[in-house]
Formats: C-alpha cells, structure tokens, sequence
C-alpha cells in the first residue's frame, strides 16, 4: 500500500488544498492529511476545527485526518508513508518548497516529496487571502468547502 502525508496548516483548507488531495488520490492508496501546529503562526482556527473542516469535507476512505507537531518527514516515517505531498501555486512558492524538501531529503532519503501543481482556476487561492475576503464581506463561496464557509460565516 502506498501511503503519502500532505501536511500543511489548512488555516482553512480551501478547494485548490481539496484538489491538490483529490489528484494525490489518483497516485496513492492512503493520503494521510496532517495538520500542523505551526507555532510561528497565528492560526485563525484551532488545530481540532481545522481537522473538523477537513472532515467533513472530505468524503473518502482513503483520507485520514491528523495533527502533528514536530518533523514532517518523522511523522511519515512513523506511519509508513513513502511520500510527502506538496502543492505548488506559482514560482514563488518554490524556492521554499526546494529548500524544505531538500531539508526533508537529509533527514531521510527513504521519503520522497511528490510536488503537484494547482490547476490556474486556483493559483492565487491561499487560506490568508480567503480569511482577508471573507473578512471583508466578499463570497468566497467558490473558494472554499461548504465546511470552511459555515465557520468563515460565525
């Protein structure tokens, strides 16, 4: 069984994090979706309601829903996984993705990242932006899960 983590901190996740998922599930058998507690970020939502809008999004078998703090690469080592999903927007995104894996290459060459490119339509949607519409009274209704939406909406 092949077994990827796509972590991230889905600060909410939206629908191009959502597709990024739903290609991943084309190549691997289990995607684990693994919500990270970054302490250099000020998080909008807490750890458990991002994990809630993940599931409750996401309606497949095949997804698990977790949180970690710590290394990336350890926790996929932990669990079996032989990759690491990333999803790339545009160039600028890069630069940091290289370096991160490359990071993640040192710690344990047993553990690939596989990069997928977002579809154009969702190139420029990132969770700050769709905190920053919503926060002004724009619809972001075609940005995000309904599950993202309802708490945006509180």
């Amino acid at each position: 069984m092949k077994i990827a983590v796509y972590p991230g901190s889905f600060d909410p996740i939206t629908n191009g994090h959502l597709e990024i998922l739903r290609r991943a599930l084309n190549i691997f058998d289990k995607v684990i979706v693994l919500v990270a507690n970054n302490k250099d970020k000020q998080p909008r939502f807490l750890v458990e309601d991002r994990i809630a809008m993940i599931v409750e999004a996401v309606n497949d078998e095949r997804v698990v829903v977790d949180s970690h703090e710590g290394l990336t690469v350890e926790y996929a080592r932990n669990h079996g996984a032989s990759h690491l999903i990333r999803g790339l927007r545009a160039v600028t995104d890069f630069e940091y993705e290289f370096t991160l894996a490359s990071a993640n290459d040192f710690i344990d060459k047993g553990i690939d990242t596989v990069f997928l490119m977002s579809k154009a339509e969702n190139s420029f949607i990132n969770s700050s932006t769709i905190i920053k519409l919503a926060e002004n009274g724009i619809d972001v209704s075609q940005l995000v899960p309904e599950s993202v939406l309802k708490r945006l909406n509180k």
